[in-house]
């Protein structure tokens, strides 16, 4: 779990961009990717602990393999009976 603001900021941002990323067509391959280049970017600026990073790496992992969370609601259609 995380507990930091700051990496719950981070974490917030990079589940967004994967949901969007997935809408827009993009798969696992490319989502792990771009969290590889995201991870990098904060290692780089230092904008985190390491064990900070290493949580969120964690975490966003998890979310990317669940299913669950790249699914689109699907509208029930709702049947009038007379």
């Amino acid at each position: 779990m995380l507990t930091d603001t700051q990496t719950i900021r981070h974490y917030q941002k990079l589940t967004d961009s994967l949901v969007e990323m997935w809408n827009r067509g993009y798969r696992y391959d490319d989502l792990r990717l771009f969290l590889d280049g995201y991870l990098a970017a904060l290692r780089h600026s230092n904008s985190l602990e390491p064990y900070h990073i290493h949580r969120l790496e964690e975490e966003t992992t998890r979310y990317i393999y669940d299913p669950s969370n790249f699914e689109m609601p699907q509208p029930q259609v709702q049947v009038d009976y007379y």
